[in-house]
């Protein structure tokens, strides 16, 4: 089983929690030619009525001055890396298995099956621990 890594620059902005809030900021991405592969929102609980909005991939002076205008900035907590491959019953259990052994703790995860194939990001809170789990995943996939 393969895989295929790549580590995501997400950028990162907080986002008003009501209709529209989301929307609009991704209007300007849009204008901009913005193709984004990973849209990730949530509420932040510390701030009723707020949340954050986090969004890849941006890229050129264009899409950058839509981002800032958005008020987004290139962040790097969380590490995020996107990883995909072929799905197999039980992949999940067994990448995150293998994180945990190593001691790793992620800050998120999300994965999603389509047809044969799965996609997933993950958060980690360093770059060494995005690494390290970049490791373990190569070492799964020469394991098949």
């Amino acid at each position: 089983m393969a895989f295929r890594l790549d580590r995501v620059h997400v950028w990162a902005g907080e986002v008003a929690d009501e209709a529209g809030g989301v929307a609009s900021k991704l209007s300007l991405l849009a204008q901009a030619d913005a193709n984004l592969e990973y849209i990730y929102t949530r509420r932040q609980a510390d701030r009723p009525g707020t949340g954050i909005l986090l969004v890849a991939p941006i890229t050129g002076p264009l899409q950058t001055r839509a981002a800032r205008g958005a008020g987004l900035h290139e962040t790097h907590d969380p590490v995020v890396l996107r990883v995909e491959g072929d799905n197999a019953q039980g992949l999940a259990h067994r990448l995150t298995q293998s994180w945990a052994m190593a001691g790793l703790s992620m800050q998120g995860l999300m994965m999603a099956v389509l047809g044969e194939k799965f996609v997933g990001y993950v958060s980690f809170d360093t770059v060494a621990d995005a690494n390290r789990a970049a490791a373990i995943l190569g070492d799964l996939g020469h394991e098949s």
